[in-house]
């Protein structure tokens, strides 16, 4: 299945966001929910231009081993995994360490995005903006 994966993306890298994006589908606000690599990005970004708001979820390695993740050598060093690694301009980052007050804080800002997104109207392209 990777393989076929991988495949399609070689021959068109944005083929899984059309198809998750495809005609018919006519709303205010995607959550995607998880985006793996560049071409995911720039994908929603060139086609819902300021609707677009990417959020990146962090935790640091000693949280993460602390609740049980253990890298694996071709598995969280593959493209999948790192690819948005070196992106900086996020939107937002939300630090997922253990702080309730600052995720929810974090929570916050992501809820009144959604709202204004949401009080803007419904559209399925930025063309009808």
């Amino acid at each position: 299945m990777i393989i076929w994966g991988e495949e399609k993306r070689n021959k068109n890298p944005s083929f899984f966001c059309q198809l998750a994006t495809k005609e018919g589908y006519n709303t205010a606000v995607w959550i995607i929910s998880d985006a793996r690599r560049k071409t995911d990005i720039d994908y929603f970004k060139t086609k819902y231009q300021d609707r677009c708001f990417t959020i990146r979820v962090e935790a640091s390695t000693d949280v993460r081993k602390l609740r049980g993740w253990k890298f694996t050598q071709g598995v969280d060093d593959a493209q999948s995994e790192c690819d948005l690694d070196d992106i900086t301009d996020w939107d937002l980052i939300i630090y997922n360490n253990g702080d309730r007050q600052l995720l929810d804080q974090q929570l916050g800002i992501i809820r009144t995005k959604i709202q204004a997104l949401l009080d803007r109207g419904s559209c399925g392209d930025s063309e009808n903006l």
